[in-house]
């Protein structure tokens, strides 16, 4: 995005960073809601309204240094909350509840696919207008799949190390969950030092190229942000 100034920057990225985080966290309740647990709803945390998930800095600072300086963007929402003893099968069934964030960015990295195969189609038919749903549709593609994938890692509290924790045995799960107090500075250990973005770049980009060949979508698009 080198040619874009810093507002139309924030205004290609705010829809679709607020969606992301926002649907990741809406789906961890509601599929705690299904399987025995009221907290969120009973929390009015089962809105897609972002004003009820915002983190002031994993929501807006993060992102909005991170889009800036460039390279990797990540971000979190305010933890919708779940009381685990609620759930019909607390230990089996957080693994469900955890894994529904990242497929809730899945389905909305598909749906961002298919609004920017309709802007690419419209522009290609003359409408400029709907130019910048190309835009948006590659964000809101490239920050879901970032998100997914970053929250499928198996370190606690990110989701993947909440589902390693349920399939694992008694024993080697409570070893694991002893990381979650030290998981958030680890991960920033590894986003300092690059390994982060070693590790996760090429499994994105995998993903990535992957929607572009179902929706026929030109790979070279995902590179104009």
């Amino acid at each position: 995005m080198a040619d874009f100034s810093l507002i139309q920057k924030i205004i290609v990225w705010a829809l679709p960073v607020l969606f992301a985080i926002t649907a990741h966290e809406v789906a961890h309740g509601w599929v705690a809601l299904k399987l025995g647990d009221r907290t969120a709803q009973m929390m009015g945390r089962l809105t897609l309204n972002p004003l009820k998930h915002i983190d002031p800095v994993g929501t807006l600072l993060i992102p909005g240094l991170l889009l800036m300086v460039g390279g990797f963007i990540f971000g979190w929402a305010k933890p919708v909350p779940v009381t685990f003893q609620n759930l019909r099968r607390p230990k089996s069934d957080m693994a469900w509840v955890a894994l529904a964030g990242p497929m809730a960015n899945f389905i909305m990295a598909i749906i961002w696919a298919l609004l920017a195969k309709l802007g690419l189609g419209l522009f290609q038919s003359g409408i400029t207008l709907f130019e910048p749903m190309i835009y948006m549709g590659v964000a809101g593609v490239l920050i879901n799949s970032m998100l997914m994938i970053l929250n499928l890692l198996p370190l606690p509290p990110l989701d993947g190390g909440r589902i390693l924790v349920s399939i694992l045995p008694g024993p080697l799960s409570w070893q694991v969950s002893r990381l979650e107090p030290y998981g958030f500075f680890i991960l920033l250990a590894l986003l300092y030092f690059g390994v982060l973005s070693m590790v996760l770049w090429p499994l994105i980009g995998a993903f990535i190229n992957l929607l572009a060949v179902i929706f026929n979508l030109p790979p070279q698009i995902f590179a104009i942000l």
